[in-house]
């Protein structure tokens, strides 16, 4: 897979491989953040979720940020699938946090993941962090760094 970026601002990238997904990753930080942009359509949801493995594992990312609060409820299908497929593969990732945001009105998602981290539980090798929205998550992760306003410009110019 051949990136293919958006403006380059002190080392944070915008990246376009993924449609589904929105991408931004800042190599200082090792924070690859995602957000979904597909709408209800959930069609490429195993593929696009299958690719940003393969995204993960070619960036060397340590932190993954996966904003909940754009994904349409998971279908059961979809949940197996992830159950069965991607939770078992990013558990052996080298990553040292997975951060989800995701607002407490979105019950179905929350549910899902719960079951869905229940189920690889004793195999999570990372810190798990639940934040209500991936603003508050960057400004926690950055805190200290002087990577807010990079990351938070790149991100609202897209």
């Amino acid at each position: 897979m051949q990136l293919q970026t958006g403006q380059l601002l002190q080392v944070v990238l915008i990246i376009s491989t993924i449609p589904d997904f929105r991408l931004q990753y800042d190599e200082p930080l090792g924070l690859l953040r995602l957000e979904w942009i597909s709408g209800a359509v959930t069609q490429t949801l195993r593929r696009s979720a299958a690719q940003l493995l393969d995204l993960v594992r070619q960036l060397a990312v340590r932190v993954l940020l996966i904003d909940m609060n754009t994904v349409p409820n998971i279908s059961i299908e979809d949940e197996l699938w992830l159950g069965a497929h991607w939770m078992t593969d990013i558990v052996q990732l080298p990553l040292a946090h997975l951060i989800l945001a995701i607002d407490s009105s979105r019950i179905h998602n929350q549910l899902a993941i719960d079951a869905l981290h229940d189920l690889v539980q004793p195999s999570i090798r990372f810190e798990s962090h639940y934040f209500s929205d991936a603003t508050s998550a960057v400004q926690w992760l950055s805190e200290g760094t002087g990577r807010l306003p990079a990351l938070l410009a790149e991100w609202s110019n897209q």
